[in-house]
């Protein structure tokens, strides 16, 4: 295919593609990203589509990439802002909806919490919340079943809403 003719394919679709995204992830940088990874991902894979249904074939990209994002460990990122001034920082421990605002001194006091899990927690919890590795890794590195890990995951969250609830309480 010569770039001309994807350029047409970019244009003609580049909104549907953004408007997928957009339904996922509900942030409008992170849609123009997903939309670009989106066609970078057909740019390379051109070859495996039959023309005739490229408008389906691209909006499953656009969607997987979308869920990938939303499973992904950077989506569960603690972010921390740098001053008081700044709008209050999102704290995500799950995907979606359950989302905290803390301040600095409260991501240190749930980072502290997390550093004094006991196991099988902790392992899990560090490796979950802190080093952000996904449910796939932690299972293989620490060589448990993947279900297993996750109702690790479950309960050290539940433990944290905890921990949370009663600092606020």
């Amino acid at each position: 295919m010569k770039e001309r003719e994807f350029r047409n394919i970019v244009e003609k679709y580049e909104k549907l593609i953004f408007t997928i995204c957009f339904q996922f992830v509900k942030d409008y940088q992170e849609a123009q990203n997903l939309t670009q990874e989106t066609f970078i991902s057909a740019y390379t894979h051109i070859d495996s589509c039959n023309m005739d249904t490229i408008k389906p074939w691209l909006s499953r990209i656009a969607t997987n990439k979308a869920k990938d994002y939303l499973k992904s460990a950077y989506n569960r990122r603690i972010m921390l802002g740098t001053d008081e001034s700044e709008e209050s920082s999102a704290v995500s421990l799950l995907p979606l909806p359950e989302t905290l605002v803390v301040s600095k001194e409260g991501a240190e006091n749930i980072r502290k919490f997390i550093l004094n899990m006991k196991e099988p927690y902790y392992k899990v919890s560090v490796m979950y919340f802190i080093e952000e590795k996904s449910i796939d890794e932690i299972s293989s590195i620490l060589k448990r079943p993947k279900k297993t890990v996750q109702t690790q995951i479950f309960r050290a969250k539940n433990m944290l809403k905890e921990y949370i609830d009663k600092e606020e309480g």
